[in-house]
């Protein structure tokens, strides 16, 4: 059976180590299942930079450190393709223009044909209008493969 290739949203790996939220155990048993290799595991170099920006030093490396420990596969998010599907994500008003960058994890995952984005981004990406808006504009725009957009809790085990 194939597994599940999954883009891991910045929220993601800020969850793993947010044991005050109610997704923080799912979080924590999603990365297990990468581990044990149950799904493809990929992000991107925006959640690199994102990940970057922590001011706090520690929890910076902590953050950063995931990508290496659980071998998830890192693609860059900076191509005309990718650009121009988050820029019409946020021409048709599915995500505003003061977030593209969620725009941009949401392109990312469509350009390189993943199943599945994995986010707690409950105000922009992981909500029903969004899931809606960019499964019909990507059909719109010729992309065959359906994105799903989903939390830990809907693909852990």
């Amino acid at each position: 059976m194939r597994k599940l290739k999954i883009y891991l949203e910045t929220t993601v790996f800020n969850y793993y180590f947010d044991d005050e939220r109610d997704e923080h155990p799912a979080t924590v048993k999603l990365f297990d299942e990468i581990m044990q290799g149950k799904f493809g595991a990929f992000t991107s170099t925006l959640v690199i930079k994102e990940l970057s920006a922590t001011k706090n030093d520690v929890r910076r490396e902590k953050l950063l450190s995931l990508i290496g420990k659980y071998n998830i596969q890192v693609v860059e998010h900076d191509n005309v393709d990718i650009n121009i599907l988050a820029n019409h994500y946020v021409k048709e008003n599915i995500i505003p223009a003061s977030y593209r960058n969620d725009a941009v994890h949401i392109a990312v995952s469509t350009f390189y044909e993943l199943d599945c984005i994995i986010s707690m981004n409950f105000t922009h990406i992981n909500k029903y209008k969004t899931k809606v808006l960019v499964a019909r504009n990507n059909a719109i725009l010729g992309y065959i493969k359906t994105l799903d957009i989903c939390s830990s809790w809907e693909v852990v085990e």
